[in-house]
């Protein structure tokens, strides 16, 4: 049983959710069965056949496990199927057997063979083939002599799944713009596998042909603009990560967690399109794009994880980080940023450097994709680092790979900002803390490691402290401690009390200056910045 999954980058093991095996020859006989480790079976004494059966466990739908119910059966591979490793470029036969009276279909980037029969090329294929057995709802369209199609299991109604396609039929054609083209899809087909009900798990795992998109939010209960933006990330993915693949995750080892050092750019140069995408699909407006970028922006420019770990080693923390489980506490807030994130705010910034002078993101991607993707041959950070040579010229290249790739310094955002008409701003009346905080049973406590260097970090606070007062007053919920941040200024002191180890103590906290900032339109910006914002922004 396998024990990572393809997107995924951590070990989950599979084969914790697998019961009741059973094997026998050809004759239906029993074979002998033993166990070398927890993941496998070995089967002996066999006469060229090998039958298995065991029963599985499957209950949570999203882009990594499986569930099956009354309502469907989710299926991720490698949580459902077992494999022999001897025979894994073996060609693979599947059918499925819908239950009986159902009117379940089958959504999959296998190839059709007949009816619920399909097929795959070899295990890896098979693997990276989700499928979803309901009765979903089929929507296609044709584009570049390729059939784009969207199978969507919900609750909801013909009116709203068509308002929802139009979105994705516009992601699908900006985001073909980027590269200039298509992909050539296996079989001719791409297929979006959606399930947005209240039994799923709220995710996006991107595949070959395919992607799969949970949600719990249907499209009449804000899914309609809360789930697009999963669409938007997955598709970029046909040809970042999919075809465009990094050299470090091939070939894709089922047994152990899989690292790659260039995350960075496969997952955060991806999140830097997804809403860019969608502002050019005019699903956003230009303020609601501009105004995404804050979120992402604070959490990386403000986070003491840059003295650690530089982008590349922020990706290789993935195998921990990845829907990946621990019972130990760790410190993340100040050692890790999510290559998702960090890769998007430099994607952001070498995109404003290339447009200053007179290039473009989108015109690299395409080189990349020419270069890469089309051809398929994986690709290491330094044949990245030469493409951008080979693009723009050694200044812009090794000034971004020197300071932002294998160093982990900010780009000067501030003047970057500043070509396509947008400002940075801070509220310099806004005190400062350097921990989240939450309500306990009418106590306010520490929810999160407190920052490095930050006020609540240099007065020796930990989380779990539960803060019992301020000033001698006594504080039973987080609107009493908004009220008094929003009533401090930086500079000012607060004596806290709080009790640690069921023992009460006491410090001083003085708040700094909001260390946040604002990324909005310049109303005032130029001519020039606000003709290169519109070239930026302009829909394709």
């Amino acid at each position: 049983m396998s024990r990572s999954s393809p997107g995924r980058y951590a070990i989950h093991e599979f084969a914790k959710n697998v019961y009741g095996f059973h094997a026998t020859n050809s004759k239906g006989e029993k074979l002998m069965v033993t166990r070398k480790d927890p993941y496998s079976w070995n089967v002996s004494g066999h006469d060229g056949t090998v039958n298995i059966e065991y029963l599985l466990f499957a209950n949570r739908a999203d882009g990594t496990y499986s569930q099956i119910d009354n309502t469907h059966a989710h299926l991720n591979m490698p949580a459902t199927f077992m494999y022999a490793e001897e025979l894994e470029h073996r060609p693979i036969e599947i059918t499925f057997n819908a239950p009986e009276n159902s009117n379940w279909k089958v959504a999959t980037q296998l190839k059709p063979i007949k009816e619920n029969t399909f097929m795959a090329p070899d295990l890896y294929y098979f693997m990276d083939s989700p499928t979803e057995l309901s009765n979903f709802s089929l929507i296609e369209f044709k584009m570049d002599g390729e059939n784009i199609r969207f199978a969507l299991h919900h609750n909801g109604t013909d009116a709203e799944f068509d308002t929802y396609f139009d979105q994705v039929k516009r992601i699908v054609e900006q985001e073909r713009q980027v590269f200039g083209e298509l992909p050539e899809f296996d079989y001719g087909t791409y297929t979006f596998i959606a399930c947005y009900l209240p039994n799923v798990s709220g995710d996006g795992m991107e595949h070959r042909n395919s992607t799969i998109l949970t949600d719990t939010d249907a499209l009449a209960d804000g899914g309609m603009k809360g789930n697009i933006g999963t669409v938007s990330h997955e598709f970029f993915h046909a040809w970042n990560v999919e075809r465009i693949r990094p050299f470090d995750l091939e070939p894709f080892n089922f047994s152990k967690a899989n690292m790659s050092g260039s995350l960075w750019f496969a997952e955060g140069f991806t999140s830097y399109y997804t809403n860019l995408i969608l502002h050019r699909a005019n699903i956003l407006t230009a303020e609601e794009y501009v105004k995404s970028l804050n979120g992402t922006f604070n959490y990386v420019w403000n986070s003491p994880a840059h003295q650690f770990f530089n982008p590349i080693e922020m990706s290789y923390q993935a195998p921990f980080v990845d829907a990946a489980t621990s019972v130990d506490p760790v410190n993340r807030e100040n050692t890790f940023i999510s290559y998702y994130s960090y890769g998007s705010v430099l994607g952001l910034a070498l995109d404003l450097e290339l447009r200053n002078n007179g290039l473009n993101l989108d015109d690299f991607m395409k080189q990349v994709w020419n270069t890469f993707g089309k051809t398929e041959v994986s690709y290491t950070i330094e044949d990245l680092h030469e493409s951008l040579k080979n693009y723009a010229g050694a200044e812009i290249a090794n000034n971004f790979f020197g300071n932002y790739i294998y160093e982990s310094d900010m780009p000067k955002y501030t003047e970057l900002f500043k070509t396509v008409g947008l400002k940075l701003s801070q509220d310099d009346e806004k005190g400062y803390f350097g921990a989240s905080l939450k309500a306990n049973e009418n106590k306010v406590q520490i929810s999160s490691n407190p920052k490095i260097g930050s006020p609540a970090y240099n007065a020796n606070l930990n989380s779990g402290d539960i803060i019992t007062s301020v000033n001698g007053k006594p504080i039973s919920s987080t609107k009493g401690w908004e009220t008094i941040m929003n009533e401090s200024k930086p500079g000012t002191a607060l004596e806290l009390s709080f009790i640690r180890h069921a023992k009460e103590e006491n410090t001083k906290v003085t708040l700094s200056k909001d260390p946040a900032y604002t990324i909005s339109i310049d109303e005032n910006a130029d001519k020039k910045a606000q003709k290169a914002r519109e070239a930026w922004l302009a829909t394709k």
